[in-house]
Formats: C-alpha cells, sequence, structure tokens
C-alpha cells in the first residue's frame, strides 16, 4: 500500500556526490536534519535525486531513481576517512545504500529551476509526474487545489521556501504574476482548532504581505465543496489583479476560472495585426 515517504526525492549538489551514488551505491543524509525535516516520513524504500545547477543539461530535474537496500548510522569521518578531523567529522549521518541507480523514462524538471531541499512522495507520484510541483504529499488539501490549479493552468510553486525580513516560510502555493506574488494557503480543520495559529498565522501574513505577497487562506470547506465557485475564481481574478502570471519571457497571461474558458485579449496578450480579431488562442 502507497505511503507518503516511500520515495525520498534527495539532492545531488555536486559530482563528486553523483560519483558516489554511481559507483559505491550510497548516499548520506544527516541524522538531525531527517529528525526535522522527514519527522514521521523516515524512512524510504526508494531515493529520486535531484540534480542541482552543478550538472548542466541534467541540472533542476530528477534524472535518476534507485531502491534501498538498508539504512546504517555512521559519523562523517568514517565516511570519508581521507578529510581532515574537524568539528563535523563526528556528525551523525544516516547512509544509505541502494541498487544500481536507474535512469527515469522521461526527467522530472522544476519549471522554475527552484532550490529544494527533501521531499517524501509516493512511487505512483513519481510514475506520474511531469514536473517537481507534482511530487509533494503533504496534504489531500493542497493535492486537491494542486488539481484544479493544474485544470485551469496556473503555475505555482509548492512548498516554496521564501525569506521575509529575518524569517523563512514555506509557502503552500506560490504564484509569480507581473505585478506581485500571490501566497495561496490551505488551512485544513486542525489548523484552525488550534487557537494557537490565529496570531501567528496574523504575524506571518503581515510580514509577507510587508515583503510584497498578497495572501489568500481557504479552509477544509472551501476546498473540498467550493473548489470550482470560490477558490480558483478567486485565485484567478487575484492573479489577473496582479498583472497576469509571469512567464519567462512571453508576455504575463490572464488566469481563467474553469478548463477550456476563452477570454477576450485585452492588456494580457499583444494583438497579431493579421489575425482575424474572432481567433483567439487559448493560451
Amino acid at each position: 500500500m502507497a505511503r507518503s515517504g516511500e520515495v525520498l526525492v534527495a539532492i545531488l549538489r555536486s559530482h563528486l556526490d553523483f560519483a558516489i551514488a554511481r559507483e559505491q551505491n550510497w548516499y548520506r543524509i544527516p541524522v538531525d536534519s531527517a529528525q526535522r525535516l522527514l519527522k514521521d516520513r523516515w524512512q524510504p524504500d526508494w531515493l529520486a535525486f535531484y540534480q542541482t545547477k552543478a550538472f548542466g543539461g541534467e541540472a533542476y530535474a530528477i534524472n535518476y531513481r534507485c531502491k534501498v537496500k538498508d539504512i546504517q548510522t555512521a559519523r562523517r569521518c568514517d565516511l570519508f576517512p581521507n578529510e581532515p578531523m574537524d568539528e563535523r567529522s563526528v556528525r551523525l549521518y544516516h547512509k544509505i545504500n541502494f541498487e544500481q541507480l536507474a535512469p527515469l523514462p522521461s526527467p522530472i524538471r522544476s519549471q522554475r529551476l527552484r532550490r529544494i531541499v527533501f521531499i517524501p512522495t509516493t512511487m505512483a507520484k513519481l510514475r506520474d509526474a511531469t514536473e517537481i510541483n507534482d511530487l509533494f504529499d503533504d496534504s489531500p488539501l493542497e493535492n486537491k487545489l494542486w488539481a484544479a490549479l493544474k485544470g485551469v493552468r496556473i503555475p505555482a510553486e509548492r512548498q516554496e521556501s521564501v525569506r521575509s525580513r529575518a524569517e523563512r516560510y514555506y509557502l503552500d502555493f506560490a504564484i509569480y504574476c507581473a505585478r506581485g506574488k500571490l501566497d495561496v494557503e490551505t488551512d485544513g480543520d486542525t489548523w484552525h482548532a488550534n487557537p494557537e495559529r490565529a496570531p501567528l498565522d496574523n504575524l506571518r501574513d503581515n510580514d509577507l504581505q510587508s515583503s510584497g505577497w498578497k495572501v489568500l487562506r481557504f479552509n477544509t470547506l472551501q476546498v473540498r465543496e467550493q473548489m470550482a465557485e470560490y477558490c480558483v475564481p478567486k485565485i484567478a481574478d487575484t492573479v489577473n489583479e496582479l498583472g497576469g502570471m509571469e512567464e519567462g519571457s512571453t508576455m504575463p497571461r490572464r488566469a481563467i476560472s474553469r478548463p477550456g474558458e476563452s477570454y477576450q485579449m485585452g492588456l494580457f496578450e499583444p494583438r497579431d495585426e493579421g489575425r482575424s480579431p474572432h481567433d483567439h488562442r487559448h493560451r
């Protein structure tokens, strides 16, 4: 039965780490990092590797996976006996031994060339993913909203790490627009049931807004029962108020509220003088 965390998307930052994975078939994670970031979604049965900027044509994508054989605990000095001894040498690591690396049928890429930490996910999500954001498996509410946003082609970055003043926040959904940035949060019932959350959320939202973020929050009822008539239209309207979706070198694109909906050309798209005014392009 699938469980969140059966696959761990881990990071390859250097060619040395890749050589160890390819030739010696092991990977390391600091024990304290696993306890802090993965919590109850440890231990993985599979690893998938996200390669960073150092890897050129394979960068910002998952290209390989492998099946875990066993996990041991070792000090850094045991893993790298040729390194000079320093304060890092006694740090404890999970040494994950695995079978041979296998290439994925197709790379799973990051559309915005983003940095990630770890992503605990399922094998089903790894098989079906077409981009990095498909892999996140933090909550059913977030998965439902993600599917709805994909249905109307609103690109978002899930669990985006941003810094505002002295704080770092992880946003459920970050949407980058031509004239601003939108943070969309899904607050479950257990979240609202905690009376200590409200003032913390208020401080967080105010902090983000002072750094140029607009914040929308949706509760369980809204996500489960009012997605089409409230959540998605509200997000689309806010994106359009912020100038449309920023998509690299192309003109900002206006958000729509439902799959297949068309819209009149306006400030969001350049007019093609050689095209019929009735020939509206779906973007």
